[in-house]
């Protein structure tokens, strides 16, 4: 009867602390939303908390109508896209070899791997690299320095390691190549692990901004999230505003603007998230528990 009332009790303040960290994520979120759909009126007199003020749309017909969001959203997706695939290639391509216990000099390789996780790159020696490569002001300074993942690569490693070896041999007599077999059967049958390591990815290229404010001056180069780094953290609204033509529009602000732009760069994200969350649990504990 104790364990009971005990377990109940542990149950019970589980469930209010897990309710206080949502409710700690959710508020402000809805306010962001809620701020993007209210009146300037409403904004500048801190009327604004969890729900619209005197609802307006406006801040998201500036948004839409702002060429430099679409320019930064083009290329957003451009390196997400590019990105991911080459960071999926690469990463399977390095984890089946392995993933082998008889490949020579596996040791090595893998203390090396382990060290890059410990001992990440400086900025500047980092940052003279990308610069002597001819990649300031490229969409490759955004893919190529981060091309794999020591994490991600480690996570596609203890998969392979848990496929049934006899597939392998049975291809290999078969004729198949070590690519057939890395494509034909390995990729095939982790795809748990590789709709995670496309989530790792392609989520990590889409929340980015430290390196493209790193290596990316050019304002026609900006990816989303240092768009909205300029427009938020450095308060620059105006050369937002002058980009949409939105100044014909009655009832607009610059905080209003941001709101928006915020919320209509988050969405995508959002949207797919939750398709891919079921894979992404499973591959990140399949990876985790085989090897």
């Amino acid at each position: 009867m104790n364990k009971l009332i005990g377990a109940k009790a542990f149950d019970i303040a589980n469930i209010i602390f897990l309710c206080l960290i949502s409710a700690i994520v959710v508020i402000p979120l809805l306010h962001v939303i809620s701020g993007s759909l209210s009146s300037t009126y409403a904004l500048t007199h801190n009327m604004v908390r969890i729900w619209p003020v005197n609802m307006n749309l406006d801040n998201y017909a500036l948004v839409i109508r702002n060429t430099l969001f679409w320019n930064a959203l083009k290329i957003t997706l451009i390196v997400v896209v590019a990105g991911t695939i080459i960071n999926l290639a690469l990463t399977t391509l390095t984890a089946y070899p392995l993933s082998k216990t008889d490949l020579k000099g596996r040791k090595p390789y893998m203390l090396f791997i382990i060290f890059t996780m410990i001992f990440n790159a400086p900025v500047i020696p980092m940052y003279l690299v990308v610069k002597s490569m001819g990649m300031m002001n490229s969409i490759w300074s955004l893919i190529i320095p981060a091309a794999i993942s020591a994490f991600n690569l480690i996570l596609c490693i203890t998969f392979f390691r848990g496929l049934p070896e006899e597939l392998f041999d049975s291809a290999k007599v078969d004729g198949l190549s070590e690519y057939g077999i890395v494509w034909r059967i390995a990729v095939p049958l982790s795809a748990p692990i590789m709709v995670t390591l496309l989530l790792f990815y392609a989520v990590g290229h889409w929340n980015n901004y430290y390196t493209p404010l790193l290596y990316i001056t050019d304002a026609s180069l900006r990816t989303l999230q240092l768009y909205l780094y300029v427009l938020v953290a450095q308060n620059n609204t105006t050369d937002a505003l002058a980009a949409s033509g939105g100044l014909d529009l009655i009832d607009t602000s610059p905080q209003g603007l941001q709101m928006a732009t915020i919320v209509t760069a988050t969405l995508p994200i959002a949207l797919v998230y939750p398709f891919l969350q079921k894979h992404f649990i499973k591959g990140a504990l399949l990876g985790s528990v085989k090897g």
